[in-house]
């Protein structure tokens, strides 16, 4: 088969890996632009790309899929088999030319967590399990005929980038599996079952990170954890932002309401949520790198009251 593989994160690098190394024909990548990063604002490639030129492969990098020319080059790769793994919303004109199709790869189990952002949304839900899922793309986000799943354990203590991580190799060991079925002709797609109760995966902004200490502490923690090392859950400290990485629930009490905060003689940082409280473990003060808490508590002991 020909295929044309389109991603543009390190999440979607093993997939692409993967099939290379298994002799798979991948006669072109598709990926993002290059686009201006740090401080300088030098032209950066995407991890994809930088991956792919690395093994000589074909790359194309279209600001608008429907565009003329990014179509006709497509068009001319004949390709048998479009793979998308971590990439933009496509077209049906993309969509629908290959032969065979264009199968995604979801860090859920479809139907449940449908939308852009199912890892860390299965965190912050307090899930024990999610998986991935290979499906055809079809007019509508996620509801494509699903191909074949694989389940991913979640530990109590995982954060989202820890799923990540692991979702990503078992992600690019399940894309092989399809590819190598669709190749034998042995799988046969099945609708999904929209009947299914589902936990919608909306992308996260920044708004939405903003913790309400007003909720449980093992809410919380799957909020911290879910969100964690991005975008982050966030609240405000003496008018200041303050994003927490790492926190871990417990019972030291605190005096005072929701947000109320304790300094130990262990130089440790609780505070209080609408029943127990969250110890702070990890942490960024707006204008400062990230760091344990010990030693942020080394030039912070002042006014150490609430959080909002």
């Amino acid at each position: 088969m020909r295929i044309v593989f389109m991603g543009t994160p390190e999440f979607a690098i093993p997939s692409l890996r993967i099939l290379i190394d298994h002799g798979y024909d991948v006669v072109a990548v598709v990926t993002a632009p290059d686009r201006p990063s740090g401080r300088g604002q030098q032209l950066t490639a995407s991890p994809v790309k930088e991956f792919a030129v690395s093994r000589g492969l074909m790359v194309l990098q279209p600001e608008k899929l429907k565009d003329p020319t990014f179509v006709e080059a497509l068009a001319t790769l004949a390709p048998d088999l479009a793979i998308v793994v971590a990439f933009r919303m496509l077209p049906q004109v993309v969509w629908a030319m290959p032969t065979r199709g264009t199968l995604n790869l979801h860090a859920a189990l479809l139907p449940d967590y449908r939308g852009a952002a199912p890892l860390n949304w299965a965190v912050i839900n307090g899930e024990t399990k999610t998986g991935a899922t290979t499906f055809m793309i079809d007019q509508q986000i996620d509801t494509g005929a699903i191909l074949l799943k694989t389940e991913v354990s979640i530990p109590h203590e995982w954060n989202a980038g820890d799923l990540h991580d692991a979702m990503m190799e078992q992600g690019a060991s399940l894309v092989l599996e399809t590819v190598q079925a669709i190749a034998a002709g042995t799988l046969q797609p099945q609708p999904q079952d929209e009947t299914a109760f589902l936990h919608p995966a909306p992308k996260i902004f920044k708004d939405d990170c903003r913790i309400n200490w007003h909720r449980s502490a093992a809410e919380l923690y799957n909020f911290v954890r879910g969100l964690s090392p991005y975008p982050t859950a966030w609240t405000t400290l003496n008018g200041k932002m303050l994003k927490i990485y790492k926190a871990t629930e417990g019972d030291l009490e605190i005096d005072g309401p929701a947000g109320s905060l304790r300094v130990t003689e262990q130089k440790e940082l609780w505070v209080r949520c609408a029943d127990r409280s969250l110890r702070i473990d990890t942490l960024q003060i707006e204008g400062k790198k990230r760091m344990e808490t010990a030693a942020f508590l080394l030039g912070h002991r002042e006014d150490l009251q609430h959080v909002e």
